[in-house]
């Protein structure tokens, strides 16, 4: 199987459509799939469903898809820097399930691995818990989680290769890991392709089995969500 396309846009061409799921990984700007979002805005689809710990920044990451409303919910941890997320979620624009961090990437990672749902006491007596099963466990309240299961995953790696096995860098690794897992069609975003069986096994973040497209982006811009620097 030939995993690897010419570009974002042709990758994306044939599965994407409206109403769909995406699970897409990073936080904040870093380790985002910025050429494969901006593939996914110009496609024109609408009415998305997100999972991801939050939509970027206004103009950057996800935010690009809430400037041209093609978002209907977000499944997200954290509102962050976007002043557009927040717009839309207060004035009812946009619907937003609010998912504790942990918890986001469990439900991700037990959608991957054919897990239906699982317990947690994360979020046991809050608003997180309203609509939920609350069963207990030796005396102690659980919630019922239900894992994510998503149309299209999008991901950024370092480095791939042919076959798809992904290796993430540092920090960017964050929720890339387990978007990948959850996706029924997963797509990776790599700085770097090199040929199968050129990588160490042990080095290896995620299975080529779970990724069935790769596109080159050599160059990725990499932005900056907050700078700081030490006064001198």
């Amino acid at each position: 199987m030939n995993k690897i396309y010419p570009d974002a846009r042709t990758a994306l061409a044939d599965i994407v459509f409206d109403g769909m799921t995406l699970a897409v990984g990073g936080f904040g700007l870093c380790g985002m799939p910025e050429a494969l979002i901006l593939a996914l805005r110009n496609s024109g689809a609408r009415d998305l469903t997100i999972a991801s710990n939050n939509a970027g920044v206004d103009h950057r990451g996800l935010g690009v898809l809430l400037q041209t409303r093609q978002v209907r919910k977000m499944i997200s941890s954290y509102v962050g820097e976007n002043a557009e997320f927040e717009r839309q979620f207060l004035c009812g624009e946009l619907e937003v399930e609010f998912c504790p961090q942990g918890t986001l990437a469990e439900r991700m990672r037990a959608g991957g691995a054919g897990i239906p749902g699982f317990f947690t006491r994360t979020g046991v007596g809050t608003e997180v818990a309203k609509g939920k099963d609350v069963r207990e466990f030796d005396g102690v309240p659980y919630l019922l989680e239900l894992g994510i299961r998503a149309d299209v995953s999008l991901v950024k790696a370092w480095k791939a290769d042919a076959a798809g096995n992904l290796v993430y860098r540092k920090t960017a690794r964050n929720f890339n890991p387990m978007a990948a897992m959850c996706g029924r069609v997963t797509v990776a975003e790599a700085e770097m392709i090199v040929e199968a069986g050129t990588l160490d096994p042990d080095l290896v973040h995620t299975p080529g089995i779970f990724v069935q497209r790769i596109v080159h982006n050599p160059a990725p811009d990499k932005p900056v969500e907050r700078r700081t620097v030490r006064k001198g």
